[in-house]
């Protein structure tokens, strides 16, 4: 039987993890990819470099993304995978961690996020099959200690939170899980990191294209669920 032609969504996708993430969606054949960055100079840069039909648009997760994606969805299309990969990391710890950092790592990592998945994920449910994808971090989890910097790993675990919320409100036919890549050769993780960004987008892409049977509402860590 031939699969349908699904529309994704990559946050974030003009480099490292979510530029892997949407280069690996698009090779798969039946996906068309939506490149998303801050800018549409380095977006539309990103899908020259990956081809395969990609498309870059602007998205500014500082800058009213719920008004800018429902724009995007009356261009292009409805949007059936919402891969939210973006994400800011500031290093201090709790006590010096200052009130702009995390005012912006929550609206970067946690509230663009929600209002992606709540937009799109209603118009997903509406029609009966969508895949969310939150790109999260072991930092984010209670079980490993919330033990990155404070900021981070505060807006991480928000994150995680939003992913359950969200999973339980739009139903089984709208998958919508957290991602966790592990440490990562990115610019974020830095040139030590064990792994390449290749490997840190396999379980988003593995996520992102879950058969109607698959897991909802779950941390997954290489294809492995993990405790929150």
């Amino acid at each position: 039987m031939t699969q349908p032609t699904r529309t994704a969504l990559v946050t974030g996708a003009n480099r490292g993890i979510g530029f892997e993430i949407a280069k690996a969606l698009a090779n798969a054949g039946n996906i068309k990819v939506l490149i998303a960055a801050r800018t549409e100079d380095s977006a539309e840069k990103a899908a020259r470099t990956i081809g395969q039909g990609t498309v870059g648009v602007e998205l500014d997760l500082l800058n009213k993304p719920e008004q800018r994606v429902q724009a995007i969805s009356q261009v292009l299309g409805p949007i059936d995978i919402l891969v939210n990969n973006a994400g800011i990391l500031f290093n201090q710890d709790a006590l010096n961690t200052e009130r702009h950092e995390l005012e912006m790592s929550l609206q970067v990592n946690t509230i663009g996020p929600f209002l992606l998945a709540r937009i799109l994920g209603k118009s997903m449910q509406q029609r009966g099959w969508g895949r969310i994808v939150n790109l999260t971090s072991g930092w984010g989890t209670f079980y490993e200690g919330l033990n990155g910097p404070a900021a981070y790993a505060i807006s991480k675990a928000a994150l995680n939170a939003m992913t359950v919320c969200m999973a339980r409100t739009l139903g089984d036919k709208v998958k919508v899980n957290a991602a966790c890549p592990g440490w990562v050769r990115t610019d974020m993780g830095g040139q030590h990191a064990p792994l390449s960004a290749q490997q840190g987008a396999d379980t988003p892409v593995w996520l992102a294209q879950l058969p109607d049977d698959g897991p909802t509402g779950g941390l997954f860590r290489r294809r492995q669920q993990l405790q929150w």
